[in-house]
C-alpha cells in the first residue's frame, strides 16, 4: 500500500491523509528497532554514542625519554672514565713513591757502605809514631780538606825550623818578645794555630800532626802551598 501511494505521490500531491499514514509507518519502523536494542533483562537504557576520538600519535616524548637515557648513559661513562683516570694516577703516583724511595735506599745504603768501609780503613791504618809518620798522617788529613803540601815540601821545612823536634820552642825572636813564642815541628804561634786549626785534630798545639796541618793551612793561604816556603814565614 505504501509502495503504491509513494509511486502515486510522484505524479501528484500527498494528501493529508497519505502523509499521515507514512509519518505513522515511520514511527513504527523507529519502535521496532528500539525494541530489538532492549537487554534480555527487559529494562531500556538509552544512550548517546560518543564520537570516536581521533588519535593523535607523537613522537616527542620518545624522543626526550630517549635524550634522557642518553645524557644518563653519556655522564654514567664520564665518571667511569674520570674514576679510571683517578687509579691511573694514583697507580703512577705509588709506583713514582716507590722508585724513588728505592733510589734514595740505595743510595743511603751506598753512602753507610762507603763510611763503614772508610771507618774501616781508618781503622787498619796506622801510622809510626816519629816524624816519617807524623808527615805521612797530616798530609792523609790535608787531603780531605783540599789542603795542599808535598811530603817533600814539609819535610825540608820542618827540618829548618824545628829539626824534628815536636817540642821545639823558639824563646828570643819577636814573638817570644811579645808572649807568644813560636812552637812545635814547624813553629806555629798560639794565634796563627787557633785561626787555621783543622776540625778533626788535637787542638795541642805540641800535637806533631796537628802543628803540621795548621801551619800548612796557613801557608796554603798565605804562599799558595808549603812548598812555596823557603825561610820563616
Amino acid at each position: 500500500m505504501l509502495k503504491n501511494i509513494l509511486s502515486r505521490g510522484r505524479s501528484r500531491s500527498l494528501t493529508r491523509t497519505q502523509k499521515a499514514a507514512i509519518a505513522g509507518v515511520g514511527a513504527l519502523g523507529a519502535a521496532a528497532v528500539a525494541l530489538t536494542a532492549v537487554p534480555a533483562s527487559g529494562q531500556t537504557t538509552t544512550s548517546e554514542a560518543a564520537p570516536t576520538a581521533k588519535v593523535a600519535y607523537s613522537t616527542k616524548q620518545i624522543q626526550d625519554v630517549h635524550a634522557g637515557v642518553t645524557g644518563q648513559l653519556a655522564g654514567a661513562s664520564q665518571k667511569v672514565a674520570t674514576i679510571e683516570a683517578k687509579k691511573e694516577a694514583a697507580a703512577k703516583k705509588a709506583a713514582a713513591e716507590k722508585a724513588a724511595a728505592k733510589k734514595a735506599a740505595a743510595k743511603r745504603e751506598a753512602k753507610e757502605a762507603a763510611s763503614r768501609s772508610a771507618k774501616r780503613s781508618e781503622v787498619k791504618k796506622s801510622y809510626p809514631n816519629n816524624l816519617d809518620g807524623w808527615i805521612r798522617e797530616a798530609r792523609a788529613i790535608m787531603k780531605k780538606h783540599d789542603i795542599p803540601g808535598s811530603y817533600e815540601g814539609i819535610h825540608r821545612n820542618i827540618m829548618r825550623e824545628s829539626s824534628g823536634n815536636p817540642k821545639a820552642i823558639n824563646d828570643w825572636d819577636i814573638n817570644a818578645i811579645n808572649g807568644i813564642p813560636s812552637k812545635g815541628l814547624l813553629q806555629v804561634i798560639p794565634p796563627t794555630f787557633e785561626a787555621y786549626h783543622v776540625a778533626g785534630t788535637s787542638k795541642n798545639i805540641w800535637d806533631p800532626v796537628a802543628n803540621i796541618v795548621a801551619a800548612c793551612n796557613y801557608a796554603a793561604d798565605k804562599y799558595g802551598t808549603m812548598d812555596n816556603v823557603d825561610s820563616a814565614y
